[in-house]
């Protein structure tokens, strides 16, 4: 979604405190995949079981198909922080203690049509639903996943876009200019001590 602002870590923190219920570890491991790997919400979703694991065991670096992608140039693999990780592995702990672990399975099960995915609408309103209950202001969607991805990214690389450019899997440094768009305060912080 254009114009999404990132989160915070606080307000990660806060999402993630805020999710009971039966599906909680499927909706964390949405979520901390989203934030911690940069993927859109559409590519998070083609995730089938064959691509995240081998030999019962989550993999440390997931390849979404050139076919789910954006633009559908080429594929992407990312390699997954340790958090995001273990939230798929509680997740597809519980897939397997209820039978759902064959290859072509979806990642993020629905949990009214097993053989499917969630909906890229159903996790826009599930997120949304989640901001508002945590008080979260602003422009918020499942693309804050990826603009809070790409805000620890380039802050961690000291402002490398080149390097940010190849984390978020952008063929265009334009784009990668345009996730970072958001760093008005930057901007502002200079203005003001001149």
């Amino acid at each position: 979604m254009k114009g999404c602002r990132p989160l915070t870590d606080e307000e990660v923190a806060m999402v993630l405190e805020s999710l009971p219920g039966k599906m909680a570890a499927r909706n964390r491991a949405l979520f901390l995949l989203g934030v911690k790997s940069g993927f859109r919400i559409s590519e998070m979703l083609s995730l089938r079981l064959g691509a995240v694991v081998q030999f019962g065991v989550v993999v440390e670096r997931v390849t979404v198909e050139r076919r789910s992608m954006k633009k559908r140039l080429e594929g992407r693999t990312v390699l997954l922080h340790p958090a995001a990780r273990q939230a798929l592995a509680e997740w597809i702990q519980q897939m397997a203690r209820q039978g759902y672990m064959r290859a072509e399975t979806p990642v993020f099960l629905s949990r009214r049509n097993p053989t499917k995915p969630v909906s890229r609408v159903w996790a826009y309103r599930f997120l949304t639903k989640t901001f508002r209950a945590c008080k979260l202001a602003g422009k918020l969607g499942t693309h804050s996943m990826r603009e809070t991805f790409a805000d620890r990214v380039y802050a961690h690389l000291n402002g490398d876009l080149a390097k940010t450019q190849l984390a978020l899997g952008h063929r265009n440094i334009n784009s990668t200019v345009s996730y970072l768009s958001f760093r008005q305060e930057e901007v502002d912080q200079a203005i003001l001590s001149i």
